[in-house]
C-alpha cells in the first residue's frame, strides 16, 4: 500500500460523492444502453462476472503462473481490478433500486453485525 493524502473533506462528504459518482455512472449507462428492459438488467449483472475474471487475470498475471506468458500485471492493476469489481457491483444494485446507498449500507450492517458483533 502507498501512503496516499485523504481527500478533502468529511467522510460524510466523501462518501456522498460516491454515491453521487455511483447514481451519475448508472444514470450515463442507462442512458446508452443500447438493451433494455430486464434483458437489459441482466446483462448489466453479468458485467460483475467479466469485472472477476479481469481481477483472476491480473491476479495470475501478477504472480507469472502463466508460464507462457511470464509476468504480465502487476499488485497495482489487481487493486484497479477490484475496484472496478466493487463499482460495477454498486451500479448493478443501483439497477435494482434508487435506494443503493440504504440498501448497501443496512447490508453492511447486518455483516458487520454478524461477523463483528454489535460493537461498532
Amino acid at each position: 500500500m502507498t501512503d496516499q493524502a485523504a481527500p478533502p473533506g468529511t467522510a460524510a462528504e466523501r462518501a456522498d460523492d460516491l454515491w453521487a459518482t455511483i447514481d451519475a455512472l448508472w444514470t450515463w449507462l442507462d442512458t446508452d444502453q443500447p438493451i433494455g428492459g430486464e434483458e437489459g438488467m441482466l446483462l448489466r449483472m453479468l458485467k460483475l462476472s467479466e469485472e472477476v475474471g479481469e481481477v483472476a487475470e491480473a491476479v495470475i498475471g501478477a504472480t507469472g503462473q502463466n508460464p507462457r506468458k511470464g509476468v504480465t500485471h502487476t499488485w497495482d492493476d489487481v487493486q484497479g481490478e477490484l475496484c472496478d469489481v466493487v463499482i460495477t457491483a454498486l451500479v448493478a444494485l443501483r439497477t435494482l433500486t434508487p435506494d443503493t446507498r440504504e440498501v448497501f449500507t443496512r447490508h453492511l450492517a447486518r455483516v458487520r453485525e454478524r461477523s463483528l458483533g454489535s460493537a461498532p
